[in-house]
């Protein structure tokens, strides 16, 4: 099986739980290790790994693939290196801080013959997988509105400066708002226009930390939200259309494990608990039915295995860099309608 030789920009917490245990359990990577600026880390998981001293050493070697999960606002600067040193690359979200950078990705990856694909890895998240899976089968019928939640109760500022400081790529609205929009896009498309409400709440905070994105299709609504004053957890998606409702709580369990240093398998992985299953409401062939549904299988490495095709089998990458483009243009739509206090078209 051929191997692409593998690296990542960092090894913090997005390195050490999202990326390393899948690159290293995928028989068709192999990980040469990670720059690391001042902890060396890397070497304690993976013994025969590097500890790259700058990203000039790292890609000087022998690399196909570079993971770029540093903090958002060094994207664009160190996707574009990567890119233009030849080498294959994963960026995590957001892409970038700007449509227009992340469009210039794109082309310089297109120019090259080079795969690009964007981190979005809560498309595999069990719960949203089970949600697209009761779109596709139609059993709400035409669909009127969905709601999205992306909640957390931490009135604590983050300890990593980077998070908090009024930067290009702080913020919820780039931080977990990504995530949401992403999944949007990924069910629905791209909306003709945008409509958001952009608040900090926190205490000393000076980046947002509270958002409501109104999504406007022509026939439905999807409404995007996330906050970190929710003590008591709304159903993470609600979906309701002509025929019936579908409410689905937040249950994906994989962050959590990895966190724990559970190692992944292609098995029992991302299997929820039972207790967290939707609940469907809805008519199908004349008879109404409520009953729960259950969760489909989680697994992040459904994620790396398409990155895999994409490069050996010259496939469409599992995200794409215009999937990233579609995402920080919502963005923008979204900040530009908080300041002038109005909907902001797209189409």
């Amino acid at each position: 099986m051929q191997k692409i030789k593998t690296a990542l920009l960092s090894y913090g917490m997005s390195g050490k739980v999202f990326h390393a245990p899948f690159l290293d359990i995928h028989p068709g990577f192999e990980l040469l290790g990670s720059w690391e600026r001042s902890k060396k880390l890397i070497q304690q998981d993976y013994p025969a790994v590097k500890s790259y001293a700058s990203i000039e050493d790292l890609l000087a070697d022998d690399v196909d693939l570079v993971i770029v999960n540093t903090p958002v606002g060094t994207h664009y600067e160190y996707a574009k290196q990567v890119l233009l040193s030849g080498k294959h690359a994963v960026v995590e979200k957001a892409f970038t801080t700007t449509a227009a950078e992340a469009q210039e990705l794109d082309t310089i990856a297109k120019e090259k013959g080079l795969k690009l694909a964007v981190f979005q890895n809560r498309r595999w998240d069990s719960d949203f997988k089970t949600v697209q899976k009761v779109i596709n089968d139609r059993v709400l019928g035409d669909l009127i509105e969905a709601e999205f939640h992306f909640d957390r109760y931490n009135p604590l500022l983050s300890p990593k400066a980077h998070k908090e400081t009024v930067n290009d790529g702080a913020g919820i609205l780039k931080d977990l708002g990504p995530h949401l929009i992403d999944q949007a896009v990924c069910l629905f498309g791209s909306p003709n226009a945008v409509f958001g409400d952009i608040r900090f709440t926190r205490s000393n905070t000076l980046v947002d930390d509270w958002i409501d994105l109104l999504l406007i299709y022509e026939n439905f609504r999807v409404r995007l939200k996330a906050g970190f004053f929710v003590r008591e957890a709304n159903p993470a998606y609600v979906l309701h259309g002509k025929k019936g409702s579908f409410l689905k709580p937040r249950g994906d369990v994989q962050e959590d494990d990895l966190k724990l240093s559970k190692k992944p398998n292609l098995e029992s992985w991302g299997t929820e608990s039972e207790a967290l299953q939707g609940l469907l409401h809805t008519e199908i062939e004349g008879e109404v039915i409520r009953e729960k549904i259950p969760t489909l299988q989680g697994n992040y490495f459904s994620f790396f295995d398409g990155v895999y095709e994409a490069i050996v089998k010259n496939e469409k990458e599992p995200v794409t860099a215009q999937d990233g483009v579609k995402v920080m243009q919502i963005i923008e739509a979204a900040i530009a309608s908080h300041t002038q206090q109005k909907v902001i078209n797209l189409s």
